[in-house]
């Protein structure tokens, strides 16, 4: 239908028409449905003319990049993103459901918790919540020896490094002989801190023979580069930080979870020990849920670095010998904390993919079967 705003040239915010729309548009009625008068025929061709212009034009646009915010971070965050395939092989379907046996590491095994994390926090009367949702009762259960380390929420990587060797020390494992590191986030690069600089500077008695890091943001998150720029408006961080403060947390973190900050500083200043075995797993999440708190995340992480799993891209992710990337997996089911209601319906629909459960005990069994 041709009409007289069509002739305006569309707006960045106004979608383009779909390529399998109608072009050879016709001339039958208009806006108000009774039929165009055209006083001859010269002027029906020639209204006939700049219509089929205007129309063409117009689907034109569907091959048009569109200029609307992280609106290319969208597609980049999808499982299906082609560019995880050159980052190692798509874990799919290995972990939706818990096997008969898995084989137990010969040293324990220490989780390390990521920001914010915790332990296991109880707020009376209400029920205890585990950070690690019952990942560490199932390694318990097929007899792996579990430190569930608890670190400040908030506080710098040296400082909760620290605490981590504080932590493995006290847990009254033999740590000399060895522990076998798996961290979530920001607690890969905990571990990573404490293997190259606190337990040499302390002398502490405690031999990392391998660290598995789980969507850890070895390269920094471009989500925190920018809620620490002003420009992020009301996701501007350091408004809250006397609001987080006052409730008793610390704020190095955030700025020290940067790309510039893990590329100019901890990275150069942090090397690997030979000694050590690194191992690392990244995701990449499926399109959000309308109130996903990762769907704003996702799409600034995905249009700087690809795909994603709301928070930490596969890219960020790899470090050491990577294992593969888990497909349809966001940040938080990675420590088991899925929607309850999607994980019911998708129970329903037969669309289970990814138990979280089945996830830390097959890296226990990859721990087992490499000699750890």
């Amino acid at each position: 239908m041709c009409t007289t705003g069509h002739n305006q040239a569309p707006s960045d915010d106004v979608s383009p028409v779909r390529q399998d729309q109608p072009t050879n548009t016709q001339l039958t009625t208009t806006v108000d449905g009774f039929p165009p008068k055209h006083p001859n025929p010269q002027t029906r061709n020639a209204e006939m003319s700049k219509c089929a212009q205007r129309s063409a034009s117009l689907a034109s646009l569907g091959t048009r990049p569109i200029r609307r915010q992280f609106s290319c971070s969208r597609r980049l965050s999808r499982a299906r993103d082609p560019r995880i395939r050159d980052i190692g092989r798509q874990i799919e379907d290995d972990y939706a459901a818990i096997r008969k046996h898995y084989a137990t590491p010969k040293h324990p095994i220490v989780l390390a918790h990521g920001l914010l994390g915790f332990s296991e926090l109880h707020v009376p009367p209400f029920p205890r919540i585990h950070y690690w949702h019952g990942i560490r009762e199932a390694l318990t259960a097929q007899g792996a020896t579990v430190v569930a380390a608890s670190v400040p929420p908030s506080s710098s990587i040296a400082d909760r490094a620290s605490r981590l060797a504080d932590e493995i020390t006290r847990s009254g494992v033999d740590a000399a002989a060895g522990v076998n590191i798996v961290a979530h986030s920001m607690g890969g690069l905990d571990a990573r801190w404490m293997i190259a600089h606190t337990l040499r500077q302390r002398g502490l008695p405690v031999r990392v023979a391998s660290l598995t890091t789980v969507s850890s943001p070895h390269r920094g998150s471009p989500f925190a580069d920018y809620v620490l720029r002003a420009e992020a408006g009301p996701l501007y961080l350091p408004r809250v930080y006397g609001v987080l403060e006052r409730a008793g947390l610390e704020t190095s973190a955030f700025a020290q979870l940067t790309t510039a900050y893990m590329r100019r500083e901890f990275n150069p200043a942090t090397p690997d020990d030979p000694d050590v075995r690194y191992f690392s797993y990244g995701a990449v999440a499926g399109p959000p849920p309308l109130l996903s708190p990762f769907r704003v995340p996702g799409r600034i992480v995905g249009a700087a670095e690809g795909a994603n799993d709301g928070l930490v891209s596969v890219q960020s992710a790899r470090w050491g010998a990577y294992q593969g990337t888990l497909v349809g997996v966001n940040h938080l089911d990675l420590i088991n904390w899925p929607n309850r209601l999607r994980w019911v319906v998708r129970g329903w629909m037969g669309r289970r993919r990814f138990n979280a459960v089945a996830f830390y005990l097959g890296i226990a069994d990859m721990l087992a079967r490499e000699g750890l």
